[in-house]
């Protein structure tokens, strides 16, 4: 089965992105298809603690990024550089992943056949 990478790069708000992605991932891996989810740029204000996407009328989706362990979607990867420009930390995020340099974020990338950016 082909591989797929899901990349996170806008913030949950004004647009619904980030649940089509996360509908994606979570169909995708219910067939046992092998992917990834990577976050960089303001796409990881979706996974940020104290981002409420319902101030600007989308849907809270933090208990459905929940849903990713039960789905054994364990390849998360969050861009290093990205993270420090947000002053964001570990702490800062509700799920858990890898930080990885831009060389790192684009060799992995490179081993996916398939990519999708959100």
């Amino acid at each position: 089965m082909t591989s797929l990478a899901i990349i996170n790069k806008s913030a949950p708000f004004g647009n619904i992105n980030y649940r089509e992605s996360l509908d994606i991932a979570l169909a995708n891996a219910s067939y046992d298809r092998p992917l990834a989810l990577f976050f960089s740029d303001d796409g990881l204000f979706q996974i940020a603690r104290g981002t409420d996407a319902t101030l600007t009328g989308n849907k809270e989706l933090s208990k459905t990024f929940g849903l990713l362990e039960m789905y054994d979607v364990d390849e998360i990867y969050f861009c290093q550089q990205s993270m420090t420009a947000r002053g964001l930390s570990d702490g800062d995020l509700i799920i858990t992943g890898q930080y990885l340099s831009a060389g790192d974020w684009f060799a992995k990338l490179a081993q996916f056949e398939q990519i999708i950016t959100f």
